[in-house]
């Protein structure tokens, strides 16, 4: 049975500082959105306070704990799981550090929600950059892995790492989601290149990045391997599957 409610995905690790606010705005939008926060086992309580406010919007939130810190990319997962097997028709996914603007979220759901995209990307370098607050190296970086994977995967998409998105459920049951072994950027790379591949429509739709204020980022040189990699490895793969 299908959910009339889109479902937004919000993975966690230490983000009591932000997780609050976050929710707080999500449920003041008009399009209903429940949340699942997928958090892992965050020290600093970030579970329990989503245990608390759950308790005012029990039909509205939801909280899948994980034990110990296992990945971006599996947390997405195990919360895309959960999506489709509660019967979640259009499923986003944002990050927890107000990075991302809640108040986005309609206009990125609004064309898979309308019926035109299946795939629809908030896109930090569609018709410009809006970046806010990142040092020019972090900048060249993210914007030098768009050209990077372009080049290697053949994929038009400007933003590519971006995680903040909204998919229809189709889009994930053709994606062997077990199969998906990606963590950080590479995570979203890998599943913007097998929903491309499969021939669903990617669109992107403008929006303004913030870098966060509260808490620590996750960046890491093991996160940008993993990701220079990883799309080698897409490319391959898809070259032995054609032959």
């Amino acid at each position: 049975m299908q959910t009339a409610h889109p479902l937004v995905i919000i993975p966690t690790y230490n983000e009591a500082e932000n997780i609050g606010t976050v929710i707080g705005q999500v449920l003041c939008l008009p399009l209903g959105f429940h949340i699942l926060v997928v958090d892992d086992g965050s020290p600093d309580g970030t579970g329990d306070l989503v245990d608390a406010l759950k308790k005012s919007h029990p039909e509205r939130i939801h909280l899948l704990r994980r034990a110990g810190k296992q990945g971006l990319g599996m947390a997405y997962i195990a919360g895309f799981k959960y999506a489709l097997e509660n019967g979640y028709e259009w499923i986003c996914e944002m990050d927890a550090d107000m990075s991302h603007n809640p108040s986005d979220l309609e206009r990125i759901a609004g064309p898979v929600m309308n019926g035109d995209a299946d795939l629809a990307i908030g896109s930090r370098y569609i018709n410009g950059v809006r970046v806010m607050n990142w040092p020019l190296s972090r900048l060249m970086l993210s914007y030098g892995a768009g050209m990077y994977t372009r080049a290697i995967t053949g994929m038009r998409i400007q933003d590519v790492t971006a995680g903040f998105k909204c998919f229809h459920r189709r889009v994930l049951e053709a994606i062997d989601l077990n199969a998906v072994r990606s963590n950080g950027y590479s995570f979203q790379i890998e599943l913007n290149f097998k929903a491309w591949k499969k021939g669903f429509k990617l669109v992107e739709v403008p929006i303004i990045f913030t870098e966060r204020t509260e808490g620590r980022s996750k960046m890491s040189k093991a996160i940008v391997r993993e990701a220079a990699w990883k799309v080698w490895e897409l490319r391959i793969r898809s070259i032995f599957r054609r032959l």
